[in-house]
């Protein structure tokens, strides 16, 4: 196959032209009142990781909207809940400390981005604000925010990804069947829709 990749930067700014001012001013390194707000709003995180060597992972956070803790105008906290135990974002940030995220609010088409220095913590005097349900997480990633702006909606128009109408959830199979097509499961087909149906959501904050 025959394709032209680019290899310099040189080469991509002659394809995509230089940035648009407004893009170059928007960044920010303080928590304005506007980022205050959309983060009390947002229910919804995706951090981003790398290891060491530069292998990278994304990974879903998601609570009660507010959910990420202002520490000051510089440093946030995201609390952990139950989950896999897999780790894999925690064990990058072990290796490398720098970070990614994306806020989202449900309907909203922006996104609030923010770029810094992570560290694991297991315990901070502002841990009992992060109690949901009972769960008093066991540990947070705290943010030292080096870089933070506004991202325009036009991933999110083009996707039409708050439109119901265009949604097709059952296009695709059930998780259950995900799961046990593309895993070696000892439970059967049946057990794991048991496991992953209605009851799931009451464990959200077990450990």
């Amino acid at each position: 196959m025959d394709w032209a990749e680019i290899k310099s930067e040189e080469e991509l700014r002659d394809l995509l032209g230089e940035v648009m001012p407004r893009a170059v001013t928007k960044e920010r390194a303080v928590l304005h009142e506007r980022d205050r707000e959309w983060l009390a709003n947002s229910p919804f995180c995706l951090i981003a990781t790398a290891d060491s060597s530069g292998a990278c992972d994304v990974s879903p956070k998601g609570d009660p909207a507010g959910f990420t803790h202002v520490i000051d105008d510089t440093t946030i906290a995201i609390p952990d809940r139950p989950g896999n135990r897999r780790a894999d974002g925690f064990r990058n940030i072990l290796e490398n400390p720098y970070v990614g995220l994306l806020y989202l609010v449900p309907g909203r088409g922006e996104t609030l981005r923010i770029n810094g220095r992570a560290r694991l913590v297991r315990e901070a005097p502002f841990f009992d604000e992060l109690i949901v349900k009972g769960n008093r997480p066991k540990l947070a990633i705290v943010v030292e925010i080096e870089q933070i702006f506004f991202h325009c909606a036009k991933a999110f128009l083009r996707s039409n990804l708050w439109k119901p109408e265009t949604w097709n959830p059952d296009a695709l199979p059930s998780h259950a069947a995900i799961v046990k097509s593309v895993q070696k499961t000892e439970e059967s087909l049946e057990e794991l829709e048991r496991y992953y149906g209605d009851s799931y959501a009451e464990k959200l904050y077990k450990v």
